[in-house]
């Protein structure tokens, strides 16, 4: 194939004093995170689908799907703005709606840290200037590094300077490397510049490594990577019902990224955004094997002392830690137990005291 590449609830935003929410969970919050960040600046979009060409602005910018916006994404970026700000010029991030893979191989099921919202709102956490989406097709799939440089980079976009990442390759067929790149764009008259690689103790920083400690139930491992703790967004919808009759009623999500990750089957600590407020809980991925007979994987949040109706209400869950994994009980009332146990267990880790 031709490859181109609580026991209380919180306000957003409010530091309480209470143990909860002054540990790494609060401060690794994506959400509280990107409204300080919002504070300060607003990244701007461009869609090429729209804009042809960019007139009346140059950028020092890098290319890439940048799934997650991992801490070696955002070493990257940091070096983007940094070449930017000597330039005086905008910064850029260049990036795809859809994985370029899926729109060469429909049948493809890719494997993401983030959707594509999601991956413009932590974009905009890094303190980029611009985020250019770029339509990936199978026509710019054929082109060279050369042509895509040329065409899309020097004649649309006016880039001053491109950062390319030191493992990073484009163009059809990924054929060449930074030597070519260096080359050609002397030859355009656009500075390519060879980032600094990441140096992250004996850990493969990279989207892949990530997915495989989500995939083993190694949240706190993959949050480091991340630089954020990782999370689920979705649609509260009816389930079975089940969980109000043991003393555990539980939010039934459905996941509205169709590629996301989803984590190891397990319990896990978790906490919740509802409503604009931010609740701590226990959330379970699994297939009930002590209740139900079917392989249907079920994403179930039980909320610490919140009693109401949820039904078609949004919410979002950040993994702060892995419980136990998923298994099979021999009778319900095993199943309660280990349930109570699960979460002190939970509490423990979000250091709830009460």
């Amino acid at each position: 194939m031709n490859n181109f590449f609580a026991s209380r609830s919180m306000k957003r935003g409010d530091i309480a004093e209470e143990s909860l929410f002054l540990n790494n969970a609060l401060v690794n919050s994506f959400y509280i995170r990107t409204v300080i960040t919002i504070i300060h600046q607003i990244l701007k979009l461009i869609d090429l689908a729209v804009e042809k060409e960019i007139v009346d602005l140059s950028f020092v910018a890098t290319v890439g799907f940048f799934d997650g916006v991992h801490i070696g994404h955002r070493y990257l970026i940091d070096q983007v703005k940094r070449e930017a700000t000597r330039r005086g010029l905008p910064s850029a991030v260049i990036t795809f709606p859809i994985h370029p893979r899926k729109v060469l191989q429909a049948d493809y099921q890719p494997a993401l840290l983030c959707g594509f919202d999601e991956k413009v709102e932590l974009l905009a956490d890094t303190g980029i200037d611009y985020c250019i989406t770029l339509p990936f097709t199978p026509e710019l799939s054929r082109l060279s590094a050369k042509e895509f440089m040329q065409e899309v980079l020097k004649e649309r976009l006016h880039l001053d300077a491109l950062l390319v990442g030191y493992d990073h390759r484009f163009g059809r067929d990924r054929e060449d490397s930074y030597p070519e790149y260096s080359h050609y764009g002397r030859e355009l008259g656009m500075d390519v510049i060879l980032a600094a690689e990441l140096q992250w103790g004996s850990n493969d920083v990279s989207s892949s490594q990530i997915r495989r400690y989500l995939k083993a139930g190694r949240i706190k491992e993959a949050n480091e990577l991340l630089s954020y703790n990782y999370r689920l967004s979705g649609k509260i919808v009816e389930g079975y019902q089940v969980g109000r009759t043991i003393g555990y009623p539980t939010a039934n999500m459905r996941v509205w990224e169709r590629y996301k990750v989803v984590p190891e089957l397990g319990v896990y600590a978790v906490m919740v955004h509802l409503r604009d407020l931010l609740y701590p809980g226990m959330l379970y991925i699994g297939r009930r094997p002590t209740l139900h007979t079917d392989n249907e994987i079920s994403v179930e949040v039980n909320l610490f002392n919140f009693d109401g109706n949820l039904y078609n209400q949004s919410m979002s869950v950040e993994f702060i830690d892995f419980i136990r994994s998923d298994c099979k009980f021999d009778t319900k009332e095993e199943l309660v137990a280990q349930i109570h146990q699960d979460k002190e267990s939970v509490k423990q880790r979000l250091k709830i005291k009460k």
